[in-house]
Parts: structure tokens; C-alpha cells; sequence
């Protein structure tokens, strides 16, 4: 059983990297080595060509780890040689031509709905107002305001990519469901891991629980570097 080093964080839709600082710092102080992926969230075919630019810089196998939109990423570009498991924290975790759009057009009956604002430019928004309880209730106010005024727009194009081949197939996978998420319900989080027969576990957090609990998050991941072998 070999140990994985290498761990490429992929981030989701309205947000970029950089909220990926607070598991990063821990990761590497625990001595891996992180990348952390700028997809442009405009499609799903750049955001996969994105990740495997930085796959390919790698000279290891690597954890491939997902939020939200970026479990989609995940899932179509973990086919990668360089790819030994995928992580999927609160991620949408799509089946063969399966899309955002498709997953999130028959929410569960009373499940809230994400605030996203009519496209404008083909691009979308989360209402401003709204988007600290949708999407980051348990983070600090300032940073979470801060979160909503510095929104990258999401791509209706990326909504629609399907998936051609997903990697959780034959990869072994692993998935954070947090139970507070008012964007992706955590029933859909549930059913979602289950299919891909992934290692569940659950921890309360928003939506946003990488950036407000980045120690559980980056432990899970390290969980995840760590057991991969007993899944090959």
C-alpha cells in the first residue's frame, strides 16, 4: 500500500481557490503536498482541462478532492492515470450523462432553494442578500460577506456538461456529507455517496464547511490519502 502525497483541491461554482487556504495550511503542515486548482467554472470541459494541467505537473498519485460543482469536475476528470481516489466534500456526484441541471431539477419536497438570480450573460449569481445563509451560515460574517461580494460567475454551460465516464466507478472514493447544507440537501448528499459506493462520513457545516471546519475537512482528506489502498 502505497502512501499518497500529492492532494489537488477543485473548487465549485460562485467561489474560487482561494477558499481552500484553511485546509490547505493544515495539509501541508502535515507535510503533503496540495495544488489548488483556479477553474474558470465557465465549462466543464476547461475546468477538467484546468485539473488535468495541474495532474499532470505531479510526479505522485494524488487525492483529487472536489466541493460542490467540483465533485462534477472531479468525477470526469479523475480518470486521470495520476488520480489514485477522489474526495467529494458536500459535492454533486454525477452518474454517466448525468449534470448539475439534471441532478438539481427535482429537489426533494421541501429542500431549500439555492437563491441563484436569473443568467445574466449566461452567467449566474447568488442573490447577495441570501447567499451567507444558503451558502456559508457557520462562517465568520465578515468572511462570509466578503464571500458574497467576491462571487466568480458560474457558467450556465458548466451547469449543463455532462459527465462521460465517472471516475468513481473504478476509483475508490470518499465523501463528507454536511448535514447543514442548505444548497445540496444532505439526502441528495446521502443518495449521491451511496451510488458511488463511496466511504461516507458526516460532520455538521454549511455548504461552505471547507472554509468554516478546514480541520475536519483536511482530516477527512487525509483519511482518504490514507486508505485508498484498501479499496484497490
Amino acid at each position: 500500500m502505497s502512501t499518497i502525497r500529492d492532494i489537488v483541491l477543485v473548487h465549485g461554482g460562485f467561489v474560487d481557490g482561494s477558499g481552500w487556504r484553511g485546509v490547505y495550511d493544515h495539509l501541508t503542515d502535515e507535510g503533503y503536498r496540495v495544488a489548488v486548482v483556479q477553474n474558470p467554472t465557465l465549462s466543464l470541459a476547461g475546468d477538467v482541462a484546468a485539473t488535468h494541467q495541474v495532474l499532470d505537473g505531479l510526479d505522485g498519485p494524488a487525492v483529487l478532492v472536489g466541493h460542490s460543482y467540483g465533485g462534477v469536475v472531479i468525477t470526469e476528470a479523475g480518470s486521470h492515470p495520476g488520480v489514485a481516489a477522489l474526495a467529494y466534500i458536500a459535492a454533486f456526484a454525477p452518474d454517466k450523462g448525468e449534470s448539475v441541471s439534471s441532478l438539481i431539477a427535482d429537489p426533494p419536497p421541501g429542500a431549500p432553494v439555492p437563491p441563484i438570480l436569473p443568467p445574466t450573460n449566461d452567467r449566474l449569481f447568488l442573490d447577495r442578500d441570501k447567499f451567507a445563509a444558503s451558502f456559508a451560515a457557520d462562517v465568520p460574517v465578515p468572511t462570509a460577506a466578503f464571500m458574497a461580494d467576491s462571487q466568480v460567475p458560474w457558467g450556465v454551460e458548466a451547469l449543463a456538461g455532462t459527465i462521460s465516464e465517472p471516475a468513481w466507478q473504478h476509483k475508490p472514493s470518499w465523501y463528507l456529507v454536511a448535514t447543514d447544507d442548505r444548497m445540496i440537501p444532505p439526502t441528495a448528499q446521502r443518495a449521491m455517496s451511496e451510488r458511488a459506493g463511496a466511504t461516507v462520513t458526516e460532520t455538521p457545516g454549511s455548504h461552505a464547511v471547507y472554509v468554516s471546519r478546514p480541520a475536519v475537512v483536511a482530516a477527512f482528506i487525509a483519511e482518504a490519502a490514507r486508505g485508498h489502498g484498501s479499496h484497490t
